[in-house]
């Protein structure tokens, strides 16, 4: 510390200005972005060229580069290639000379469309190398056809232990978010669903998939509804009578629950339901809202007994037919099937006959290339940006989500549609697939100058639908059952930046506006639950060509300021090489992924070069290496300093520290260890494999964060989260700001502190306290005295010691929480309800739960047979056979989902804040018969108060007061509220719902018989009057 204040005065600071940081980095970000989007143009022209020059051969051999693992118990198609680890791709097995070609199986891996498509997309192999060549930072590249198969650069392997459910591998790349939203324009929907008496068993289960089906192939810019009908029309959601709501991922999942309590009874008025459906479309697209692009009407039904022609004529009578029909039949039955045809052929949609699970995903996909056609006939290769997600039904995703970080994995994905350019099909408008590739959002994030933003500062995007791309709050994974597992939720930036005003920073970044906002704002700063309240000044702007806007946070006070110096470069290099020292590998001081021969190069190595001009091409942030350099020289004398302790044990083992550390503004760290490593209590503090990445793109470390909330000179006591009665030999981490000030402006350097045994903190503490004189003599109370209870709690009501060893780290109102309601009484502690909104709380069983149900014998055994009969016709339905000369191939339907145990909710919690002006206070608290009595007083210079109450008068009646979760629960009306409530979003820049050139081309689907459908019926419906007994 008196190191950086003997250099201050050759120090120059500054207030940081945040508008024209923010603007820079949208620049840097930009230009980032484009260099993705041209590697994916690359493809694009690549992939459409190939197929031109292609010639379909119905009978073409042809063996690709299978991913799936080949074995004995599964299809061994394909040819065989080596993989191998690699660093740049999480150490995954994979190779850099080719991609693989993966198929669900639900598709035929031999059928002539995916043998002549996997033949003519080679071409993108060596378009695939050269692209990860000129931009090393890429991940994966890929191509999805519209015939189902995926082609992935670099080749990797799907294991079908890993990456199947029960043999079945469910991915299609079709049902991707990246994949539809480049292929067709936002659209509004609305589902019309047969729920009359002809489609009980069976064909209600088949209807019920098809519908979720559908969901899955929404997205955040489309818009929808849900309306059953038979003997009536009535929506699924009775909150959404004539309306439309957006289709993120939080509504589309309470739908399919919604569809999934829906049976079938009465009989159908599908000319009232679809009265509704028009007015209802119309009504809403008049209103302003929702897509104002593509309409369409899905209709999923066993037939119609009529066209309702004179329907059709009064609300779709016009030449380019506004809004599309798709029809879905059900079942094996086709009596009814003209009808249907006829709505679908006639309004510019898709007729598809779905009668087994089986084939629901190919008779569902044919929609999204009718409503490509527009795009494709137009010739129009719009780009697309995704929302931030995970998907973890990829093979790499599935292999790092057990051991790697979220930000490793969690993504952005640019993808641009390819259209066939043959003469035959150009005028028919045919969408061949998408091109896309991953930009994992950490190599967004590397563009932010971290070191300017301060210990609290931070950047983040937000995409169009105010959805967050990327946020330091942001918890996009949970556990469960000892899996690691990705939320099914988006989280809007209102439910992370929530305060008084903060819809006004939503609609101004919604808006894509250039400006500024303050806000104070209520902070939870580690994991601990530990609330700090700050005034933030937001920054933000537009990132032109992309959906997204970034916004840069940096907190009031020295939060703004940064500082330069000139320091000399020999003395700092020299420095630089120090064993103990190390530097964020997470940040970039020089860009070296930009070259192929440096990119795996370490930071400080490449400062070394940059400085001593080995490597005059390296590009590096220059301010951030001279206050690099400036940290380095200015805390080398702490090195000393440690260096003798270390060899003066005695001194040390009286001190009771175990080890020091260091960590400054510029990314640092320097730590030295007092004990023998393997004696260390805290084995996870600062560990070989942290320290290059402690200081991460997101956020500085904990203690630092701990430590440059309070005054410089404040020493914050710490305690780890697990401290308590199962873990009694824990460490107590203290630490203390350290700033630099010149001409009256004051900006944070670094933060030092140490680590000591809790024991040994305990010991010092109490021998403290049995040291009591006072003027008169000898102190009129004794702290030993077994009425007295002592307590030394931190700022949030913590304790750090108590009589009762087992207390430490709990809260204060769990053990005593008549006193601490009276501290908050008096102002000694602020309560601050906080709020989660990215909680996952276990879901509820439903009232009329079977388990409550005492069967009899006879029940017993008409259960049983029931369930063997049932799960016997759903497994034959399940499977259907093709037959392609003499092979058999078995495919898998989709099996449904086993409901997660969590599900996503919002949570309540109470945090406490002490009042730092107080110095000391006591009172007494009426119990009744007697009082008790407490005073409490701050411990100067730290984050400590010591409290000690009279335990004689007993006030045990009263509950605890408890640092406790609480889900937040909403009446009809509050729920009912919530999904009506439309927040603003801005709409994509561009609408493909028509072109003049379109021509009704093929309107119907094949259907695909299944065996036996009579014995599966009668099984099923057997199955289904012995649920009735």
């Amino acid at each position: 510390m008196k190191t950086y204040q003997r250099l201050e005065k050759g120090v120059h600071i500054e207030n940081v200005d945040g508008l024209h940081l923010v603007r820079r980095v949208a620049r840097d970000m930009e230009a980032m972005f484009s260099k993705k989007v041209e590697a994916v143009k690359r493809l694009v022209i690549t992939a459409e060229e190939a197929e031109l020059q292609h010639t379909y051969e119905e009978n073409l051999e042809y063996q690709y580069h299978n991913a799936v693992e080949q074995s004995q118990e599964h299809d061994t198609y394909g040819t065989e290639f080596d993989i191998e680890p690699n660093e740049h791709f999480g150490n995954l097995s994979v190779n850099l000379s080719l991609s693989s070609v993966q198929v669900p199986t639900n598709i035929y891996n031999q059928d002539p469309a995916i043998i002549n498509g996997a033949l003519w997309s080679t071409a993108l192999n060596p378009v695939f190398i050269k692209n990860l060549e000129n931009d090393p930072t890429l991940t994966w590249q890929y191509f999805g056809s519209m015939d189902g198969f995926f082609r992935q650069f670099p080749a990797i392997r799907w294991d079908m232990e890993i990456n199947s459910e029960r043999g079945v591998i469910e991915y299609d790349c079709r049902n991707r978010g990246w994949y539809i939203q480049a292929s067709t324009s936002a659209k509004d929907v609305i589902l019309l669903v047969d729920v009359s008496g002809s489609m009980k068993g069976l064909r209600m289960t088949i209807a019920k998939r098809t519908v979720t089906s559908i969901l899955d192939t929404l997205g955040d810019n489309d818009f929808f509804n849900i309306i059953a009908y038979n003997d009536e029309v009535h929506y699924v959601e009775s909150c959404l009578n004539g309306t439309l709501v957006q289709a993120d991922r939080d509504t589309r999942e309470h739908f399919k629950n919604l569809v999934g309590d829906l049976y079938a009874k009465g009989t159908g008025m599908l000319g009232v339901a679809l009265t509704e459906a028009f007015n209802t479309l119309n009504e809403f697209n008049m209103s302003g809202q929702g897509s104002q692009c593509s309409q369409v009407i899905m209709l999923i039904t066993d037939g119609a007994a009529e066209a309702y022609k004179d329907i059709f004529q009064r609300f779709n009578d016009v030449p380019d037919k506004r809004v599309r029909m798709f029809t879905f039949l059900i079942g094996q039955e086709e009596t009814f099937a003209d009808s249907v045809k006829w709505m679908a052929c006639t309004n510019m949609g898709f007729y598809s006959q779905v009668s087994t699970l089986a084939n629901i995903p190919e008779n569902i996909m044919p929609y999204l290339a009718v409503l490509s056609r527009p795009m494709a006939i137009s010739r129009e290769h719009i780009v697309i940006w995704t929302e931030a997600y995970i998907d973890n039904m990829l093979p790499q995703t599935e292999k790092m989500l057990s051991f790697d970080s979220q930000d490793n994995f969690f993504k952005t994905t640019v993808a641009m549609p390819v259209f066939s350019g043959k003469n035959e099909t150009k005028i028919r408008g045919v969408l061949l697939g998408v091109v896309g590739l991953d930009v994992p959002i950490k190599d967004i994030l590397r563009v932010v100058p971290r070191y300017k933003l301060g210990g609290h500062g931070y950047a983040f995007l937000l995409t169009n639908n105010g959805y967050i791309l990327t946020h330091p709050e942001l918890r996009p994974l949970y556990t469960e059952d000892g899996k690691t597992k990705v939320k099914p939720h988006s989280v809007d930036l209102s439910e992370v930046e929530w305060g008084p005003h903060s819809e006004m920073l939503r609609t101004a970044m919604v808006n894509r506006d250039t400006g500024t906002f303050t806000m104070a704002k209520h902070n939870i700063i580690d994991e601990q639950q530990k609330e700090m309240s700050q005034i933030r000044h937001y920054y933000y702007t537009s990132i032109r060509e992309t959906p997204f806007s970034l916004a840069i946070v940096l907190t009031g006070g020295h939060g703004k300021n940064t500082f330069s110096t000139n320091v000399s470069i020999e003395k700092g290099l020299r420095d630089l090489l120090h064993p103990s020292l190390s530097l964020s590998e997470e940040w970039a001081y020089c860009h070296t992924e930009m070259d192929p021969h440096l990119h795996k190069l370490p930071q400080h190595e490449a400062i070394r070069r940059y400085l001593s001009g080995e490597k005059l091409g390296l590009r590096c942030d220059d301010q951030l290496i001279r206050q690099v350099l400036f940290d380095v020289s200015t805390t080398a004398p702490l090195e000393d300093y440690w260096t003798t302790l270390i060899h003066n044990k005695t001194h040390i083992l009286e001190l009771g520290v175990e080890r020091a550390f260091l960590g400054t503004r510029s990314g640092l760290t320097r730590q030295a260890v007092f004990v023998p490593p393997h004696t260390l209590t805290d084995q996870d503090f600062l560990t070989e494999s942290q320290r290059n990445t402690i200081f991460t793109l997101g956020h500085f470390p904990i203690w630092f964060h701990r430590a440059a909330e309070a005054n410089p000179g404040t020493f914050i006591h710490s305690l780890p989260w697990d401290t308590g009665a199962k873990n009694k030999s824990s460490v107590v981490t203290i630490s203390s700001s350290i700033t630099v000030s010149n001409n009256r402006q004051t900006a944070m350097a670094a933060v030092v502190g140490i680590q000591m045994k809790l024991d040994f903190y305990r010991q010092k503490f109490w021998t403290a306290t049995r040291q009591c004189n006072t003027l008169g003599g000898k102190c009129p109370i004794n702290i030993e005295d077994e009425t007295l209870s002592c307590y030394l709690i931190d700022w949030h009501g913590l304790i750090f010691v108590s009589k009762n060893y087992d207390q430490t780290g709990l809260f204060l109102g769990e053990i005593d929480g008549i006193v601490m309601k009276k501290l908050v009484t008096l102002g000694v502690f602020q309560r601050v309800t906080m709020y989660d909104y990215q909680a996952m709380c276990q879901a509820e069983e439903s009232d009329n739960s079977s388990s409550n149900i005492i069967l009899s014998p006879y029940h017993a055994a008409v259960t049983l047979v029931r369930w063997i009969l049932a799960e016997l016709a759903m497994f034959l339905l399940e499977f259907n056979v093709r037959v392609s000369w003499s092979y058999e191939h078995i495919v898998s339907a989709e099996r449904p989902k086993r409901q997660d145990k969590l599900q996503p909710c919002h949570r309540q919690y109470p945090t406490f804040w002490a009042e730092l002006s107080m110095q000391e206070t006591s009172g007494s608290i009426d119990c009744g018969d007697c009082e008790r009595q407490f005073v409490v007083q701050k411990v100067p210079d730290s984050n400590l108060l010591l409290l000690l109450v009279d335990t004689r008068c007993p006030c045990d009646q009263v509950p605890h007061l408890l640092l406790k979760h609480t889900k937040i629960r909403q009446n009809e009306s509050q729920r009912c509220q919530k999904l009506q409530s439309q927040k603003l979003r801005r709409r994509p820049d561009t609408c493909y719902a028509f072109h003049p050139d379109e021509k009704p081309a093929e309107c119907v689907g094949t259907s695909t018989a299944v065996p036996s459908l009579l014995l599966l019926t009668t099984l099923y419906l057997l199955a289904s009057q012995l649920s009735f007994l």
